[in-house]
């Protein structure tokens, strides 16, 4: 399935489109993961040595918005067993524009596609209000897992209707 937008905000104007990622986009994830400022101070930590390898592309429902000249905007990743939004990444350069909402409605209409009826998310704590804002309801806390994870993580549910 591929989705398109026209780009919002300053900059924009030129459309965006979501595409299924591929192998040869595994480098550009993993630095767009690497280098996100929602990861800076004490949640650097958590991606510092974070990879988004051909396999985990191969193996799951990964997707990438994408711009002119193939520019990578955002992805996300929607694993079905069990039913979870298990990345959600924008460029720092595109927040702001629409492209997290845009891959929201494509990861629901992938779901809904697959017949989930709900999709979970542990959110990286600053992103909850993003994530409730597209529709997503907070179901509870998601407990620290040191050395990995240090903090809480609110954790929400999509319904998939």
């Amino acid at each position: 399935m591929t989705s398109s937008i026209t780009a919002l905000g300053s900059g924009g104007g030129g459309a965006v489109r979501v595409r299924r990622a591929t192998a040869r986009d595994a480098k550009r994830l993993t630095r767009l993961v690497r280098t996100s400022r929602a990861y800076e101070a004490p949640y650097a930590s958590m991606v510092a040595g974070y990879r988004v390898g051909p396999d985990y592309i191969e193996a799951h429902r990964v997707f990438v918005a994408v711009g002119a000249d193939d520019l990578v905007l955002g992805f996300y990743a929607l694993t079905l067993v069990p039913p979870e939004l298990d990345l959600m990444f924008v460029a720092d350069a595109a927040q702001g524009l629409g492209i997290g909402r845009l891959l929201v409605a494509h990861m629901k209409d992938e779901a809904r596609a697959a017949g989930l009826t709900s999709v979970r998310v542990v959110s990286h704590p600053p992103a909850e209000g993003f994530y409730r804002s597209t529709g997503a309801v907070r179901t509870g806390t998601a407990a620290a897992d040191p050395p990995a994870v240090m903090w809480d993580r609110p954790e929400l549910e999509f319904p998939i209707g």
